[in-house]
């Protein structure tokens, strides 16, 4: 697929096969700014990688990881740093063997009920293209179905996995990097009781009132609130949240340095937009606040959105984001049992 000559064929898609006709000149305007960055981006990437088998973590990857990971390094960039290239060659013809399995009904049906749903904007994903990639999706999301039974599938999968498959072009790549996200990278996201989405939640909502006090106390005015305003950043990865190339950046991020990145893109959308919440004066306003903070030209413009997550927030380190959660856990765990 030559994802290269998108625009060209159709000028009011992007490079991925998203139809973007009410804000196309906007995204044409940032991408002809953005070109440049991406030319030295490459260059920079293509010496980093020459000669090498291995992607190695270290400094220098990790501030490359940072700056962007060019399309044509990302499947390899992606693979490596979450594990799963390691996975998939340490468990040869194991996805074959999850497609040819017998499937359980109930998972093919829900599953085949989302096709339909999963980015009815892109060409790619239409029944009438000559590339549909609906078919690779739907394999992808049984097999992991059958890989972690646990899990099966739940919404939200489908646009995770349909990101994945535009980048790596690669059913069995695609697999192993869900496989990365579900089960190492994001744990409980996706399991029936969403342990991990809630404390998370949670888990946000105690840094906001540390990196911006005011926002934590209006927001504490309103239980339940942060379910309401992040759980799908967090369970779609900012999927139809944020634009596509800022999306990418943030998961150049999260498949190098964890999951912690889904918390330093919330606390600067947060941040930056505080004045703005702080002037909301009921929960629909602020529900409102959330919505309008994702558009426009702050997150468009992702290689300066993603400099600012990395300053605005100021430090965030591992240690810290796995004591809340321990503390937010057992909160969540003790809410869920309340009659």
């Amino acid at each position: 697929m030559d994802f290269g000559n998108m625009i060209a064929d159709d000028i009011r898609t992007d490079l991925y096969g998203f139809e973007r006709p009410h804000d196309f000149e906007s995204y044409k305007d940032m991408m002809d700014t953005y070109a440049s960055v991406l030319s030295r981006r490459s260059q920079r990437w293509s010496q980093l990688l020459q000669g090498k088998p291995d992607v190695e973590k270290n400094m220098t990857v990790k501030r490359f990881v940072r700056k962007g990971v060019p399309n044509e390094h990302r499947a390899r960039i992606w693979m490596a740093a979450s594990g799963a290239r390691e996975k998939q060659e340490s468990n040869n013809g194991y996805y074959q063997s999850l497609l040819a399995a017998e499937h359980d009904t109930k998972l093919k049906e829900t599953i085949y009920t989302d096709m339909h749903r999963t980015f009815p904007d892109n060409i790619l994903f239409k029944t009438k293209a000559d590339s549909c990639l609906q078919k690779a999706l739907y394999n992808i999301l049984v097999a992991y179905g059958h890989h972690n039974k646990a899990v099966g599938y739940c919404q939200g999968m489908n646009f995770i996995a349909g990101y994945l498959i535009l980048i790596t072009k690669d059913e069995e790549k695609s697999f192993w990097l869900l496989e990365a996200l579900l089960d190492r990278i994001l744990p409980d996201y996706y399991s029936p009781d969403m342990l991990g989405l809630k404390t998370d939640q949670k888990v946000l909502g105690e840094l906001v009132k540390t990196k911006a006090p005011a926002v934590g106390q209006l927001m504490d005015q309103y239980p339940g609130i942060w379910t309401l305003v992040v759980s799908r950043w967090f369970i779609c990865l900012y999927i139809d949240i944020l634009p596509i190339e800022t999306v990418l950046r943030i998961w150049d991020c999260l498949f190098y340095e964890g999951s912690k990145v889904l918390f330093r893109v919330a606390l600067t959308l947060i941040i930056h937009h505080q004045s703005e919440i702080l002037r909301a004066r009921s929960l629909p306003d602020v529900c409102s606040c959330f919505k309008e903070m994702t558009q426009g030209v702050f997150t468009l413009d992702c290689h300066t959105f993603m400099q600012k997550i990395f300053t605005e927030p100021g430090s965030l380190s591992k240690a810290t984001i796995e004591k809340l959660r321990e503390k937010c856990r057992k909160q969540v765990i003790e809410e869920s049992h309340l009659p």
